[in-house]
């Protein structure tokens, strides 16, 4: 019987034996950390420390009032030594607090608050609190996307348990390891949005997690009707709007959001953070990534503070070559190169990969030759040879006409290019230009 997927996609090689099968190893708490104080889609938090203060694990320290945003906690505990600019892995500088740890470790947890008994109201509240946001790379916040507005009813919640980024397998490990967790994440989540049914899909090359997985149901489910569910391996199988395609059969508008087809998506390591912050009222200062990649002699998951910086994981946590060449935050279809292991592990990294200089080929683009195969593999169903051809005749218009912004930025068209066009830095680039358009047209009033 085939598995569920989407039109589209790709079979890039998945690299994932090296850490597959390697239990999430715990960081002990650096001696420092460099904590942004924005790490969500959103508004920009200010500070809610200064220099010289003491703070605690779990306090809170930067927020706004706005919407989207996302609070940000010390991930230890210690002293405030500095508030400035720090390089982050988005390749732009961003305000940071650096704490020096004091060598205890005092908390400032939340208290524990029941999911099933409060109001949807205070559950929201937590989640904004607790600083929760989408842990698969999108870093959205969690209590605004489980907040649709009341025309927009959901009635099914999906899991994702795909991970279908090459050389990562922290959700995986997160599925064998805390399932009890991702479950009972997974129940809240639904119970919040009052969905009828909740579906775990996993990913066919990681067909042993789906048991697991079931075996909490009867424990964890709370009366919400859950099942777990095989769709096909391929990428980007995990990209929201593929996923929700494979599982459902519903298709999100163009310009459009799951919420719009009743439909919400969250990530197996953010409902594991959902867990967490009703349970045991800690916030997100902790998450699991990969670290991967032929320039890393050491290939493991951790478990590691937010705001640990690369280089801190080196040598003793992690082994890298001397043959490194390149790092990149997140895998290497959607990730980021960084230019400096002086960046922090944030909220939104999945992974680090670590390549030698094999593995960072550098190519010469060339002229497109039309053969189609972007248009084939493009899971979005863009035509990316007619978007690419817009943007380099600089035709804004043209291009947001025929589905920029449908464009996730998954990489596949890069992918199969034999003529070594960056398609996707292109389309990113041109969804930049395009936002800067439209906000000057909304200022001048056009």
């Amino acid at each position: 019987m085939s598995l569920k997927t989407f039109r589209g996609g790709i079979h890039p090689s998945e690299h994932k034996e090296p850490t597959r099968d390697l239990p999430i190893e715990y960081v002990p708490a650096p001696t420092s950390v460099v904590i942004h104080l924005t790490q969500a889609i959103g508004a920009q938090n200010q500070p809610l420390v200064k220099v010289g203060d003491r703070v605690l694990k779990g306090q809170k320290i930067g927020d706004v009032q706005a919407c989207p945003a996302a609070a940000v906690h010390a991930s230890i505990t210690g002293i405030v030594k500095k508030i400035e600019p720090a390089p982050q892995s988005n390749l732009k500088d961003g305000m940071a607090v650096f704490i020096e740890a004091d060598g205890t470790n005092e908390t400032a947890y939340m208290p524990p608050l029941d999911a099933f008994v409060c109001s949807r109201e205070e559950a929201i509240a937590r989640l904004r609190d607790a600083g929760v946001v989408g842990m698969g790379g999108a870093s959205f916040p969690t209590d605004v996307k489980l907040a649709p507005p009341a025309d927009k009813p959901v009635d099914t919640i999906i899991a994702n348990g795909a991970e279908c980024e090459p050389y990562l397998t922290i959700d995986y490990r997160t599925m064998i390891e805390s399932p009890a967790d991702v479950v009972e994440g997974l129940a809240i989540a639904a119970h919040i949005v009052g969905a009828t049914r909740a579906v775990v899909a996993i990913e066919s090359n990681k067909a042993d997690a789906l048991p697991v997985i079931e075996q909490q149901f009867a424990g964890h489910s709370h009366g919400i009707p859950m099942e777990a569910v095989l769709v096909a391996t391929k990428y980007p199988e995990g990209g929201e709007k593929m996923l929700i395609k494979a599982v459902t059969g519903r298709e999100v508008p163009s310009h459009g959001l799951p919420a719009d087809i009743g439909v919400i998506v969250q990530n197996v390591g953010t409902l594991k953070a959902i867990k967490e912050a009703f349970a045991d009222g800690k916030p997100l200062i902790e998450r699991g990534f990969t670290v991967s990649g032929g320039a890393c002699a050491t290939p493991k998951n951790l478990y590691a503070p937010i705001g640990t910086l690369i280089a801190d994981l080196i040598p003793n946590v992690i082994q890298i070559s001397d043959d490194l060449r390149k790092v990149m935050f997140g895998g290497p279809m959607m990730g980021v190169a960084v230019p400096s292991l002086q960046i922090p592990v944030a909220k939104g990294t999945s992974g680090i990969v670590f390549f030698t200089a094999a593995e960072s080929k550098q190519y010469v683009e060339r002229q497109c030759i039309r053969c189609g195969r972007c248009a084939d593999a493009c899971p979005a169903r863009l035509l990316p040879m007619l978007l690419n051809a817009a943007l380099l005749s600089d035709d804004l218009n043209r291009a947001d006409a025929i589905g920029l912004v449908d464009c996730f930025e998954c990489g596949a068209c890069s992918y199969v290019c034999p003529a070594r066009i960056p398609l996707t830095q292109q389309f990113k680039l041109g969804k930049d230009l395009l936002r800067n358009q439209r906000a000057k047209e909304a200022r001048h009033g056009k």
